[in-house]
């Protein structure tokens, strides 16, 4: 059976699984489906957050497009129901549609949701995503290693489903994932960075503050925020148990080429790198830093190149820890839109236009976004 055969088929597969942790048990009612990009919501591609783009919305909505379920619904007026944008149902016509930011919104101007999607309730994806942490933490606590068949039945499902939401969701079979989470040790799989010396520096930016942190290996963090306090905090969050120390002066150079870049994008610095995370992560990461400056790429073209999905593509762009030396910003949603960017659409909108050949634009930015102390 076809992927897009069994994304389909799903949205009528209910699943009741009893997930056993070491925390003990939980049931949960899952319904499977297609996962969504990680995203904010590419609808609104910059314009008034109240408003959505309704011919990029109808584009999602013809193509049944499961990356955008959480971005937005849309309202048929003949049938007075509400539904997501992948719901199996026929089309209506345009005219017919109305759309809304969330299920609340059309529910209070008095449509009713479908049956067939649920769209008043998490997303197929989101339970998916859950279903596959749930996992993830049993192969991680287990002291013994998990087959398949039994991980599967611990979890409630069968083990062809299983596997086809760990390849949707993270790109990779069960046991791959678990081997190489082994690879990467203890202080990688825990992600709380122990036994690592960070050195840090911070520095204003046209797109308000940047935080360069290395290692002894090389950059391992380049994050964006519009004050130090909300850099230091992302940093500490990311590495925990990690030292960290400020080193203005020792990171001088390294801060001067990262702003060279952001000025002159055709300037691309030249820094070494030492990026932490998953086997697919790390293809994904590889795969983005191709990337021409002044060209993109969409989710489901990265992920035909990796064979993998685009949801797992989208995941792994996602936890990216160095912005713009990693280009995820050059990764956009399949219809064109923007999609998400874990340092704001502001920010990746204007990155995407000096890259394009306009760097005046980022001096311009600055303007849009919260006012520097």
């Amino acid at each position: 059976m076809g992927l897009a055969r069994w994304e389909s088929d799903c949205y009528r597969v209910m699943a009741r699984a009893v997930i056993v942790t070491n925390a003990g048990q939980f049931e949960s009612q899952l319904r499977i489906g297609s996962l969504p990009a990680v995203a904010d919501n590419p609808c609104n591609l910059l314009q008034e957050h109240t408003m959505l783009d309704s011919q990029r919305c109808w584009q999602a909505v013809c193509a049944r497009d499961a990356t955008e379920d959480d971005n937005f619904v849309f309202a048929v007026h003949s049938t007075g129901i509400y539904c997501r944008p992948s719901c199996p149902a026929r089309r209506p016509l345009a005219k017919n549609i109305s759309y809304f930011a969330d299920a609340a919104s059309a529910e209070s101007a008095g449509f009713r949701p479908c049956q067939r999607c649920a769209p008043h309730g998490k997303s197929p994806a989101a339970l998916l995503d859950e279903l596959v942490a749930a996992a993830c933490r049993l192969l991680q606590d287990s002291p013994e290693p998990l087959t398949l068949a039994q991980l599967s039945t611990r979890i409630g499902v069968s083990a062809s489903h299983l596997t086809r939401a760990f390849k949707t969701r993270i790109g990779m079979t069960p046991r791959a994932w678990s081997l190489a989470q082994a690879q990467t040790g203890p202080t990688l799989r825990a992600g709380k960075g122990a036994g690592l010396h960070l050195r840090y520096a911070i520095s204003a930016c046209a797109l308000g503050f940047l935080l360069l942190a290395t290692t002894d290996k090389g950059i391992c963090a380049l994050l964006f925020a519009d004050n130090p306090a909300a850099l230091e905090s992302e940093l500490a969050g990311r590495f925990p148990a990690a030292q960290r120390r400020v080193d203005q002066h020792g990171l001088g150079a390294m801060l001067q080429q990262v702003l060279a870049q952001l000025q002159e994008p055709a300037r691309a610095a030249q820094l070494p790198l030492d990026l932490q995370g998953t086997a697919f992560q790390q293809r994904v990461w590889q795969a983005l830093q191709r990337i021409p400056a002044g060209e993109t790429r969409n989710y489901g073209q990265l992920a035909a190149e990796l064979d993998s999905h685009p949801r797992a593509v989208a995941s792994a762009c996602a936890r990216n820890p160095v912005g713009l030396l990693v280009p995820c910003h050059r990764v956009i949603a399949g219809n064109g839109a923007l999609s998400g960017y874990r340092w704001g659409l502001q920010r990746k909108a204007a990155l995407l236009r000096a890259e394009a050949g306009n760097s005046a634009v980022l001096a311009d930015q600055a303007d849009g976004l919260a006012s520097l102390p």
